[in-house]
Parts: C-alpha cells; structure tokens; sequence
C-alpha cells in the first residue's frame, strides 16, 4: 500500500471529513427553467398578498405534528415565471381570496442579494421550530414555481375528494373524505376530517347553494349523520379556529358537487385573468439578442407558461410586437407615461413552438426586429410583451419602476409609501 492512501485510509477511519466538496444546493439560474423535480412541495393558508411584488405569506402546514394557528406567516415569492392557478384556471396572486390552503412547488431565491422575501438556511424545511409548531413550517424553498388551490391540485393529479360520512347539527358538523383518483384503487386513501358552516358555498351545475339549501332538498339531512357512499367533489379548503382543541384540522370554504361546477368556476376565472394579461402583457425571458446597427436588433424570447391559450394565439407572424424591460417581479420599467411610451416595436417575424416545455415555459418563441433596442432588452432578462393589437392602458403607479433613480425602496415599498395627511 502506498503512502498517499494509506494516510487517506486513516484520515477516513478517524473521523475526519473528506476534502471532496458537497454538492451545492439546487438554485434556478437565470435564463433557464428549474427542473421541477428538483423542487420542494408543501402547502399552507394563504395569509397576506403583496400582488405588485408577486409575493405574500403563508402558514405553513407541518410535515410531522403542530398546532398549526401558532405558526407565523411564512413570506414567499413568486419566481418571474411562476404560475398561480385558481378553480384550475389560470390566475394573479390577487385573485387568490386570503384563507385558501394552497399547494407550492418552491426553490432557494434564485440570487440570494436580490431576493424580495427572508434568505433562509437551505435546511430550514428539515428543522423543528419548536413551541408546538412542528418541522417544516419555515421552508428556505420560498421562491415559487407554482402555487395552486385545492382542485386545481386535484385535478392536475386527477384526484377528487371521496365523501364518506357527515356529522351536522344546526347547518355545521364534520365531513370524513378522502383524497383519491376518481377511478379508485386497491388500497384506500386515509380518512380526513373537515369543518363546515353555513358559510360554506356549494356550487352544482350554474347554481350556487349553501348547506341550508342541501337540508331542505333533503340530500342531507338536518341533525345526525349520514353515510355519503363515496360520492365524488372537489373541494376548497380553508382554516378556521376549531373547537375541541383541535389545532390542524381544516375546512372547507367550497364543495363543487359536480365537473360542470367546477367548469364554469374555471370558465370566469379564465376571463377574469385574460382580461388581466392583456392590460400588464405576457412575461417572457430574452434568450438572445443580434445587433444590428444605429439601435436595430433581433431579439429571440420565450414567453412564460400558465395562460390561457387565446392569449398566445394572438402572436401571430406580420404583427406588430411591442416589448418592455421588466424586473423578477414582472414590474414595468419606465412606467412614467405608460409601458408603451419607451418600449421596443418591431414586426414579429417568426414565432416557434415545442411541445416538450418545461414546467414555467409556455415553450412559444418569439422574434421580432427593431429599429430601436432599449437597454432592458439583453439575454436572460425578464420583459413584457404584447402584440400591438392589444388595447394600449395606463398602469397604477405601484405596478411600475418610474425612472432611472428608481431603488431598492420601490421595490420594498417602507412605511414612506403612505401618504401622511
């Protein structure tokens, strides 16, 4: 045996750690979309929305036991292409009524210096934060690819809710379900149970219902319990203070007791978030940029995944594109006399499509030509684009970097932002 490895055979028998370097944690990078294998899953109450910063909190459930109500709102951000989804229909962070239990694929900040929520250790997910809260409820994953409410989640794993049993007395009690593919299997899934009032919405077809109304057409009864024979719904969950000293219980705020219900939910929300898009323009991602001269240029983008279909078939080959420089929180820059005044215009001269995309990309390429390129405008930056055929709007103040002089603040808006009267 040589020297060299027999000093190597005794460094390791005493104990003493290789000088081989772990392998760094996973981080998106820019100008890439992260793998989502590599992201980290949980869920928690949506709490508190800052939707100009694309970021809010949640409290987070725990992976082993907690009580759940003392768990502090955990910030998170959405990464630029990350993607909300609501009554599987696409969505803004604003749309998403505060209460909803929402599930997360999230990532470590991208650049840790330019995060807009708390860098966290990279194994905070795996701590316990005592005081009866439980492991996991402070995640460093706070960068979000997507977040997502209960059926949206359900029904991009087609899973439904299987009701078992129900307990009520004077329009509240418990519903036992489980959480299945709607086609069943061997093994059942375990039980859960659930709080519901008088305030929770029951949707059937066009209609909107409430537990009152279930009691009076007698498909459920008004005291006792019934046996629900694994009858099929989605529901929408929430968390409300329980009874009993019960402290993770959930309940449901939305019971859709058929596919059409559920649709038409996704139906209005589809245009309540197209209508959305075409005044603030698609996010994309700039892949390259060729020079031309005197300020001409070609630029290569990707438009970003989770919108509605219509809205990508209006990138049509002849149009005129219209593209602005953006920052991660899809913020406008030059808002001054709106997104269009300083922005790149130019024909689109080609538009690819892939049907292999990864999860955040809407895998549409887009290149156009003009005769003026703005500084914003550069590889792996983030931009905003629409065809010109969209109406052109004023933005608010809030949802724009003004000028050159804009920092940090405007980002992070202090207590300065509110005016003093």
């Amino acid at each position: 045996m040589n020297l060299s490895l027999s000093v190597m055979l005794a460094v390791l028998a005493a104990g003493i750690p290789s000088l081989i370097a772990a392998e760094p944690p996973y981080r998106p990078e820019a100008g890439k979309f992260p793998s989502a294998e590599k992201g980290y899953a949980y869920q928690g109450e949506l709490v508190f929305v800052d939707h100009v910063n694309r970021r809010g909190s949640l409290r987070v459930t725990s992976t082993g036991t907690g009580t759940f109500h003392r768990n502090e709102p955990h910030p998170f951000a959405l990464l630029p292409y990350g993607m909300v989804r609501l009554t599987d229909a696409p969505a803004d962070i604003r749309d998403v009524p505060l209460g909803t239990l929402l599930h997360v694929l999230g990532y470590l900040p991208p650049d840790p210096k330019l995060s807009s929520v708390p860098v966290l250790p990279v194994n905070n997910k795996d701590v316990d934060a005592n005081h009866y809260r439980g492991t996991g409820v402070f995640p460093a994953e706070n960068h979000a690819l997507l977040v997502e409410d209960e059926p949206s989640y359900c029904r991009r794993l087609g899973l439904v809710w299987k009701l078992d049993e129900l307990t009520i007395k004077e329009r509240q009690g418990l519903l036992t379900a489980r959480r299945e593919a709607k086609s069943g299997g061997e093994t059942k899934a375990p039980q859960d149970k659930f709080t519901f009032d008088a305030a929770t919405r029951v949707w059937r077809g066009r209609e909107r219902l409430t537990i009152a109304d279930l009691v009076a057409e007698g498909i459920w009864p008004a005291d006792g319990k019934k046996a629900l024979a694994d009858q099929a719904v989605h529901l929408g969950l929430t968390w409300k203070p329980t009874p009993e000293g019960i402290f993770t219980r959930l309940h449901i705020a939305d019971i859709w007791l058929d596919d059409a219900s559920l649709q038409s939910a996704a139906r209005a929300q589809t245009e309540v978030h197209k209508a959305f898009m075409r005044s603030r323009w698609l996010p994309a991602v700039v892949d390259s940029v060729e020079y031309g001269k005197f300020g001409r240029a070609t630029v290569t983008a990707t438009l970003f995944g989770g919108m509605d279909p219509s809205l990508y078939e209006d990138f049509k080959e002849g149009v005129t594109l219209i593209m602005n420089g953006a920052e991660n929180t899809l913020k406008h820059a030059s808002g001054n006399y709106g997104p269009a005044h300083i922005a790149s215009k130019g024909p689109l001269v080609s538009v690819t499509r892939t049907t292999s995309a990864p999860l955040g990309s809407s895998g549409i390429q887009v290149r156009f030509e003009t005769d003026l390129i703005i500084e914003g405008i550069r590889p792996t930056r983030i931009v905003r684009v629409r065809p010109a055929t969209w109406t052109a709007v004023y933005l608010p103040r809030e949802e724009c970097l003004w000028d050159n002089n804009a920092s940090h603040e405007m980002r992070f808006p202090s207590p300065a932002i509110f005016p003093k009267y």
